[in-house]
């Protein structure tokens, strides 16, 4: 199994080197690419250092089973005909090839069975807040049909990259020092502040990263008919995003067999004992792969239910998902 990564010197792309160091795929021989910024560098992997190469129109993949791709938009539409061209799978973790009709948009705990036909080569990792949503989403969606879904989400600085990561920590140790903290990743000074703003506005007054939400959900599910509006708020947590996530469903759902539904889920771990004060937070989580889910109550306002889910972003809401597609391909295709 020949495996390569795109993006190798960013945050999802050294998550991809972890998962295949810990075994996530038989890996024989791996190939890392990335910009002229972190060409020529080498990565160790398995006691091996492995140099990254420079990606350009010129690159050979010759022989790469899958390249997991986390380089960008702008990049995997440049480069996805030089990655796919000789019969490499192409996950791509950009929003480049979400919504087109001939690139699956995979879930594997959910629509698993997308990503065996990708008459393109490319299939599309999801958005992050969107992954941990449908996670939880399809516990109830296959017993109680959802209509309508109403979240808002407490999205972590790791959303935004290594480099909003490391200026929230900055913004952090100005504030300490009584300096002025440096802005340049996020709209306004993120430290000590929530910023509903996450992506550029639409004329509908949604940010892209709420619509994503909103199309991403129909196309998983496969039920263009589910409603989802979304508010996305940027929090100042380094890693780990959280949602509050309002149901209505077609039948009155019962709040024990929904947790009952919750625990047998693929991918779904329940922390839910409120009396105890235990319900899944980003300080505990972030590093883990599950989508854990807490907080679960009958919606008083509606014909529903309310619950919290807490993600890591790097894992599940990228790198593990993109991982798992692969995984999927390799048990079930003929």
């Amino acid at each position: 199994m020949n495996i390569a990564i795109v993006g190798a010197g960013g945050a999802v792309g050294r998550e991809f080197l972890k998962l295949l160091e810990g075994g996530a795929l038989p890996v024989d021989n791996l190939r890392l690419f990335g910009s002229e910024r972190s060409a020529g560098s080498a990565i160790p992997f398995r006691g091996k250092p492995v140099t990254i190469e420079l990606l350009s129109p010129e690159s050979d993949f010759s022989g790469v089973d899958f390249a997991l791709v986390s380089a960008g938009g702008s990049a995997s539409l440049q480069f996805a005909d030089v990655i796919t061209r000789h019969g490499t799978i192409m996950v791509d973790n950009s929003s480049a090839f979400r919504m087109d009709d001939d690139v699956p948009l995979v879930v594997p705990e959910i629509n698993g069975d997308d990503a065996l036909n990708a008459p393109r080569r490319i299939i599309a990792n999801p958005n992050c807040t969107t992954i941990q949503m449908v996670v939880a989403l399809n516990a109830l969606h296959r017993r109680w049909k959802i209509r309508r879904v109403h979240v808002a989400t407490y999205q972590a600085a790791s959303g935004a990259g290594a480099a909003a990561m490391q200026e929230l920590h900055d913004q952090y140790g100005a504030i300490s020092r009584g300096a002025t903290p440096h802005v340049e990743r996020f709209a306004h000074q993120l430290a000590n502040n929530v910023i509903p703003h996450i992506d550029v506005f639409g004329d509908n007054g949604y940010t892209r990263e709420e619509m994503k939400m909103h199309h991403e959900t129909k196309k998983i599910m496969h039920d263009p008919e589910l409603l989802v509006s979304a508010t996305c708020v940027r929090v100042p947590v380094m890693r780990a995003h959280s949602e509050a996530i309002w149901v209505e469903t077609e039948q009155p759902i019962d709040v024990a067999e929904a947790r009952k539904a919750f625990e047998e889920a693929p991918g779904v771990v329940v922390i839910d004992q409120p009396q105890a004060n235990r319900y899944p937070m980003p300080l505990d989580l972030a590093g883990t792969d599950p989508v854990f889910v807490g907080r679960i109550r009958r919606d008083i306002a509606g014909n529903g239910l309310s619950f919290w889910t807490v993600a890591d972003q790097i894992r599940k809401g990228a790198a593990l998902n993109a991982v798992q597609i692969v995984q999927y391909i390799i048990e079930h295709r003929g």
